[in-house]
């Protein structure tokens, strides 16, 4: 069950919209620009990105602060922590 949960967030994350995101952002209280979604969303159609590998992530996180800033890619960190862990899929991202 675990790969057919992976396969779901990950091609959620490649086809994720501009639109969706700044959604998204609004949703959880982000700040980030029409131009900063586009950037962020063309990054994760483009590169090879694995959110359950802990070094992948980290660096998705650090290419996050390079197209915002430091503060929203901790945000976003923090987050993404508090969704794994209140769908108690921490198995998921060890």
């Amino acid at each position: 069950m675990s790969t057919f949960i992976k396969q779901m967030i990950n091609k959620k994350l490649k086809q994720l919209s501009p639109d969706e995101l700044l959604y998204y952002a609004r949703q959880y209280n982000f700040s980030i620009s029409k131009e900063q979604a586009r950037l962020i969303t063309a990054y994760l159609r483009q590169n090879p990105i694995d959110p359950f590998d802990p070094g992948k992530r980290a660096k998705m996180f650090k290419e996050l602060a390079r197209i915002t800033d430091q503060e929203t890619a901790n945000q976003a960190q923090s987050l993404f922590q508090k969704m794994i862990k209140s769908y108690g899929a921490e198995h998921l991202f060890k």
